[in-house]
C-alpha cells in the first residue's frame, strides 16, 4: 500500500508519540531541532598549528580521541596541555595514569593546576575503566586522560605466571569498555582522550608495518586519531633544546582528514605556542620574512627566528594581536548569530509541522511539545 505525504506525517507522529512516551522526551528528535546539538564543543590544543588541522579549533568535548605515536614524541605532554587549557576556561580534569609516571614538576610547568587535577593509579585495566566510567557518568569533567592503552593490564594477566599466553584479553576489554563509554561521553560532554603506544606486525613485507596496541576497537570509537612523530632535533649551539614535532589528524569525523601541523616542543617548558604562531603567520604573510630579518606592518621584530620568538615573548600584547589575526583568517572565531538568524532556526520545525494535517489534537500537542526547548539537565548528545 502507498501511503500520500499527509498519511506518512501521521504515521511518524504517532510513531514518534509512542516512542517519546515509552522512553522519555529526547529520546528521538528532528536533526535540525534546537535541542539538537548543532556545533561540537572543543578544548583548544594550545597549539594553532594542531587546532587548525583539527578543522574546529581543538579536540572535540563529547567525543573519544586517540594521541598515538612512537616513544618520547610528545603525546603526554599534549594531552597535558589540553588538560591545562581545559583547567583555564574553569574546567575540571582527570588523569588516569596507569603507566605510573606522571610527572608533577613537568604537568605545572605545562600549566597545569596539579592542586585541582584528579589522578588515579590503578592496579589493572578492569578497574582503570570502571574508575573512568564513574568519573564521566558524574557528568561534571571536561576532559580525562588515560595514559597510555598499552598499560591497561587485564587481572587475569596480571595473576598468570610470566610468559603465560593471554591471546585477546586487553582487545576484548577494550571492546566492552568503549561500548559502554562511547554513550556516557556523548552525554557528558566529556572529552576522553586515550594515549597509545605503537607496535609492528610481524611479517609485513609491503605496507606501514606499524599498528597500535588494544585491538581495533579505539580505531573505530575515536571520533579523532592524531598521529605524533618527532622529526627533528632542537638545538642551541651543541645543547638539545627541544624536538621539531609533526602531527596527523589520521582519522577525524569533525572535519575533513589527514591535515598535518608542525611545531616545537621545547624541553621543560612544552609546546612553543610564540614558535608555533611565528610559523603560521610567516605562511600567512601576517609576519613578513626578508631574507633573516622578520616585520610585522611597520615595526622590525627581529633578525633570526629565535630573536623574534624572543622579542614577541617579552612583547605579549603584540603577539595577541598577530594571533587574534590568525584566528580570524583561520576561521577559529566564531562569529555570533545575529538576532534573525536565530529566530528563523527557532521557527524552522514549527514551518514543518504546521505543512501536516494533525490526526487528532493529542497529536498536534506533542509535536508542540517536542518544539519547546529543555530546562533542566544536558541537553541531549547524538547517540554514536
Amino acid at each position: 500500500m502507498i501511503m500520500d505525504s499527509k498519511e506518512k506525517g501521521r504515521t511518524v507522529d504517532l510513531a514518534i508519540a509512542q516512542i517519546e512516551k515509552q522512553f522519555g522526551k529526547g529520546s528521538i528528535m528532528k536533526l535540525g531541532a534546537k535541542d539538537f546539538q548543532q556545533e561540537i564543543p572543543v578544548i583548544s590544543t594550545t597549539s594553532l598549528s594542531i587546532d587548525t588541522a583539527l578543522g574546529i579549533g581543538g579536540v572535540p568535548r563529547g567525543r573519544v580521541v586517540e594521541i598515538f605515536g612512537p616513544e618520547s614524541s610528545g603525546k603526554t605532554t599534549l594531552a597535558l596541555h589540553i588538560v591545562a587549557e581545559a583547567q583555564r576556561n574553569g574546567g575540571l580534569a582527570a588523569f588516569v595514569d596507569a603507566e605510573h609516571a606522571l610527572d608533577p614538576d613537568y604537568s605545572r610547568k605545562l600549566g597545569v593546576d596539579v592542586d585541582n587535577l584528579l589522578v588515579s593509579q590503578p592496579d589493572s585495566g578492569e578497574q582503570a575503566l570502571e574508575i573512568t566510567e564513574v568519573l564521566v557518568r558524574s557528568g561534571a569533567l571536561d576532559v580525562l586522560v588515560i595514559d597510555s592503552v598499552a598499560a591497561l593490564v587485564p587481572k587475569a594477566e596480571l595473576e598468570g605466571e610470566m610468559g603465560d599466553s593471554h591471546v585477546g584479553l586487553q582487545a576484548r576489554l577494550m571492546s566492552q569498555a568503549l561500548r559502554k563509554l562511547t554513550g556516557v561521553v556523548s552525554r557528558s560532554r566529556t572529552c576522553l582522550i586515550f594515549i597509545n603506544q605503537i607496535r609492528e606486525k610481524i611479517g609485513v613485507m609491503f605496507g606501514n608495518p606499524e599498528t597500535t596496541s588494544g585491538g581495533r576497537a579505539l580505531k573505530f570509537y575515536a571520533s579523532v586519531r592524531i598521529d605524533i612523530r618527532r622529526i627533528a632535533q632542537i638545538k642551541d649551539g651543541d645543547a638539545d633544546i627541544g624536538s621539531r614535532t609533526r602531527v596527523k589528524v589520521v582519522k577525524n569525523k569533525t572535519a575533513p582528514p589527514f591535515k598535518i601541523a608542525e611545531f616545537d616542543i621545547l624541553y621543560g617548558t612544552g609546546i612553543s605556542r610564540v614558535g608555533d604562531l611565528i610559523d603560521l603567520a610567516i605562511t600567512h604573510k601576517i609576519i613578513d620574512k626578508s631574507g633573516a630579518w622578520f616585520s610585522y606592518g611597520e615595526t622590525r621584530l627581529g633578525q633570526g627566528r629565535e630573536n623574534v620568538r624572543q622579542f614577541l615573548e617579552q612583547n605579549a600584547d603584540l603577539g595577541r594581536e598577530i594571533e587574534a589575526k590568525l584566528r580570524r583568517l583561520l576561521g577559529l572565531v566564531k562569529e555570533p548569530k545575529t538576532p534573525t538568524e536565530g529566530k528563523d532556526d527557532g521557527k524552522e520545525a514549527s514551518r514543518a509541522s504546521a505543512g501536516r494535517d494533525s490526526p487528532r489534537p493529542s497529536a498536534v500537542k506533542d509535536a508542540a511539545t517536542r518544539d519547546l526547548p529543555k530546562t533542566r539537565g544536558p541537553s541531549p548528545a547524538a547517540r554514536p
